[in-house]
């Protein structure tokens, strides 16, 4: 005969099922008293623990998150958002090289993601919001359509605070908002109506890494976890690959040590879902196009040992790739092997690697 341990059981089944134990086994009342008092007990401490509170939260009650949105706000009228500075008023209707719209916005698609770090994905998964246009345009990317051409849905900032509240809803574990750097503002914005209409889940900022440093000291207080790229080590192949962008490695360097400043090293809670901290992605590409190997030097002097590193495995040729015949190609096990070797030797600790075929 199976007991109740055998299988997975909500708290109140357990409970349910100890009391028939007790009373088809003839225990006194009294000891099932005891027992029930002591359930109650624990039930209490339980209910009693410290939960975690988004860090918007604050800002929202005092009303420097509405304050922080204006302001972000503003910074579109002249758009300064991210290191291109275009200045072109995005509130008239102007764009610049991202090509987002102004006070509108356009979103792919809303939607748990199974495919992100399992610390943010869990069981209900990641609530992802896919962003549509870009202010990196990688000739490698593989999510061009939305990235380049801009595909997706224009939605406006009530649309985007319910698209945050239905993915609670559903029992998403963060919300995952992917390139937001040129919808800065709008995020903002929709975030304190919907904090204000219940919302509780964190903030995961997943950006490229090319973020302007003061644009993310202004997020302090706001984003919970930030998950940024670390793409290329050497500017002329930012500048290269990434439209001109030279600036990327500099620039992401400064960004990533104010990202860390304000949340810190990612650890896991007791169901293993990180809630708050900074999370570190470097894809490896052929012929160590991102310069890996300096990159977790890098990394490894600047951080704490323990921040969280996915090297990432799953290049492959996209978009416009095939016309650089040295991004033409997958990476190869020797490459990947070689990055994880090096990362392990400089004392990262925290490592996501992506799996055991790439360290054969």
């Amino acid at each position: 005969m199976k007991s109740l341990l055998d299988k997975p059981c909500s708290r109140r089944h357990l409970l349910k099922g100890t009391i028939r134990l007790c009373v088809n086994a003839g225990l006194s009342s009294i000891l099932l008293d005891n027992f029930l008092a002591s359930a109650r007990c624990r039930a209490a401490t339980a209910d009693q623990a410290p939960r975690f509170e988004p860090a918007y939260l604050e800002q929202h009650r005092t009303g420097e998150l509405g304050r922080r949105a204006e302001e972000f706000w503003s910074l579109m009228e002249a758009c300064q958002l991210c290191p291109r500075s275009c200045g072109v008023n995005r509130l008239e209707g102007e764009k610049g090289f991202c090509q987002a719209p102004g006070t509108d916005l356009v979103v792919s698609a809303f939607q748990p993601h199974f495919g992100e770090e399992r610390p943010l994905v869990g069981r209900g998964g990641s609530g992802t919001i896919f962003l549509s246009h870009c202010n990196l345009r990688c000739v490698f990317c593989q999510n061009w359509e939305i990235s380049h051409l801009g595909r997706g849905a224009q939605r406006g900032i009530e649309d985007l605070a319910q698209m945050m509240l239905k993915l609670q809803k559903i029992g998403c574990h963060n919300l995952n908002f992917v390139t937001p750097t040129h919808y800065a503002a709008h995020i903002l914005k929709a975030l304190d109506i919907a904090a204000a209409d219940g919302l509780r889940l964190p903030i995961v900022y997943n950006t490229s890494g090319w973020e302007r440093a003061e644009i993310v000291a202004r997020l302090d207080g706001i984003v919970d976890v930030y998950l940024p790229d670390f793409k290329y080590w050497d500017g002329d192949l930012s500048a290269k690959y990434s439209a001109g962008a030279n600036r990327y490695p500099d620039d992401t360097r400064m960004a990533i040590r104010e990202m860390h400043r304000q949340v810190g090293v990612a650890r896991p809670d007791a169901k293993g879902l990180i809630r708050r901290g900074l999370m570190i992605r470097h894809l490896v590409m052929p012929n160590n196009t991102g310069g890996s190997e300096d990159i977790m030097a890098w990394i490894a002097a600047t951080l704490p040992k323990d921040t969280y590193v996915n090297i990432m495995a799953q290049y492959h040729p996209a978009y416009k790739a095939f016309d650089h015949r040295e991004l033409s190609r997958r990476i190869t096990g020797e490459e990947y092997r070689r990055v994880v070797d090096r990362a392990r030797q400089l004392g990262l600790s925290n490592l996501d690697v992506q799996g055991y075929q790439w360290l054969r």
